[in-house]
């Protein structure tokens, strides 16, 4: 290749930090907000469907399961899609897909049709959100991505504490069919914001020479400067690689991390969602009313939002998978903790608050985690598939929950159980932190950091 080259990883690196950098990722707020908004719907309406059609605890189950199921193949899907043809389009395709499915499940008449309704709400919703956190993480600088990144995924347990908040005012006002417009109608109306605003991945137009005059303008607005369309952007992090994205999680000795990685996602997952998708039904069993249980149970998101930055914050002074580690031993402390203050309002909610910081805001970790271990060739892949297998345990929790119910009570035993997982996610961490440690290459590591801003612009051969 001959004239001008750059990195465009370096170049985001070492520049001030944009306004359009920032509208980047409060976009992909925005996106993972609604998204939390909506997954977190089905737990918050599960005591008056319940009651409207007369069903038992277990009955809801399908619907847990196949929204959770749904969230599993669009993560699965959308990965080698958006590696293949770009993250921007999967990414709208997938926010309209979850906002239509959420707005037709408002008008179920029956579980089986709020079931069907379900998967296909959360087939949008599973390609969202990894789409999102590769975005983030590739429009963040290096010295700040641990914790802009945080910023932007916590609008995933922003959406789950306000979806409570929103559903203790709109569902005695309009039932539990008003909760479900309001997640469907807002994501419609930030379509066109998005589809105007929302840039591609640098990194995918990088590798991709028919988007390199795209990619000028994008640069061009990171730095403020101009004279971009006379440079070739390149990818230096790889060779060309003629392997398929599924391939390269498991190339190059990535094949125990992979599994590890998924093992700990299982893990976080399962507990996450069977924690959500029943505390309100439990603490409504306990004896609080609909609103008092919604509030309490959005203390886990809430407190998920605040464990993140302080978890981001850790990673970047301690290193990720001792953090980490700490962050899921802490989760099944918590969650016995909270078998204990179950006829207690404050401390209930205080338990459930270290719950959320815990479990939610390592598993936002665990998200940043994923983006940094494969290249980029991959890394839609790599966390799509990562989170894809953590949905897989999100399934199996959501739908254990009426059987541990059933067989333990709501009591400590309970809850005793619930903290096992996050346990085996926590070994899991630090058996990976220990393969890392032996086989980490700098290659492996966050590849974005490289040059210097001296660098930017090369001449010459390339």
């Amino acid at each position: 290749m001959n004239g001008k080259t750059a990195d465009v990883g370096a170049i985001i690196d070492h520049a001030k930090l944009s306004r359009f950098q920032v509208v980047v990722l409060v976009m992909c707020f925005l996106i993972v907000l609604v998204d939390g908004f909506d997954a977190a719907g089905i737990g918050y309406i599960a005591p008056l469907v319940r009651k409207e059609w007369g069903l038992q605890a277990s009955q809801l189950s399908p619907a847990f399961g196949a929204g959770l199921f749904g969230l599993m193949c669009g993560s699965f899907l959308v990965g080698p899609v958006a590696d293949t043809f770009g993250r921007k389009k999967v990414l709208l395709f997938s926010v309209l897909v979850f906002s239509l499915g959420t707005l037709a499940s408002a008008a179920s008449q029956s579980i089986g049709m709020l079931t069907i309704l379900r998967f296909l709400t959360g087939i949008g919703l599973g390609g969202a959100m990894p789409t999102c956190i590769t975005l983030s993480s590739e429009y963040s600088p290096a010295r700040r991505r641990m914790l802009m990144v945080t910023l932007s995924y916590s609008g995933f347990t922003t959406g789950l504490a306000l979806g409570g908040e929103v559903a203790s005012h709109v569902i005695p006002a309009f039932g539990w069919r008003g909760l479900l417009v309001v997640g469907g109608v807002v994501p419609l109306l930030m379509l066109p914001m998005l589809a105007r605003w929302l840039p591609e991945s640098v990194r995918f137009m990088a590798v991709n020479p028919r988007h390199q005059a795209r990619l000028a303008a994008v640069v061009a607005k990171i730095t403020g400067t101009g004279g971009w369309d006379a440079v070739t952007f390149v990818e230096p992090e790889r060779p060309v690689i003629r392997q398929s994205p599924v391939t390269q999680l498991f190339a190059e000795g990535r094949t125990p991390r992979t599994l590890l990685l998924w093992g700990a996602f299982f893990c976080s997952l399962f507990v996450f969602y069977l924690l959500t998708s029943w505390l309100p039904s439990i603490f409504k069993d306990a004896g609080y009313d609909i609103a008092s249980a919604a509030r309490i149970g959005a203390m886990v998101p809430l407190g998920g939002t605040f464990g993140a930055i302080v978890i981001a914050l850790l990673m970047d002074r301690l290193g990720a998978y001792w953090v980490l580690s700490v962050g899921y031993l802490g989760a099944a402390a918590a969650i016995v903790l909270v078998g204990f203050a179950l006829t207690n309002a404050v401390e209930l909610g205080a338990a459930v608050f270290l719950v959320g910081f815990c479990i939610a805001g390592a598993q936002n970790g665990l998200n940043l985690l994923s983006a940094s271990i494969y290249p980029t060739t991959a890394r839609a892949t790599g966390v799509s598939w990562a989170m894809a297998n953590g949905r897989i345990g999100s399934i199996i929790g959501s739908m254990a929950g009426a059987s541990l119910i059933a067989q333990l009570g709501q009591g400590q035993m309970l809850f005793n159980v619930i903290a096992i997982p996050a346990l085996a996610g926590a070994v899991s961490l630090i058996l990976l932190a220990r393969l890392t440690q032996r086989t980490d290459s700098p290659g492996e590591r966050d590849v974005s950091v490289t040059g210097r801003v001296s660098e930017y612009v090369n001449d010459g051969n390339a």
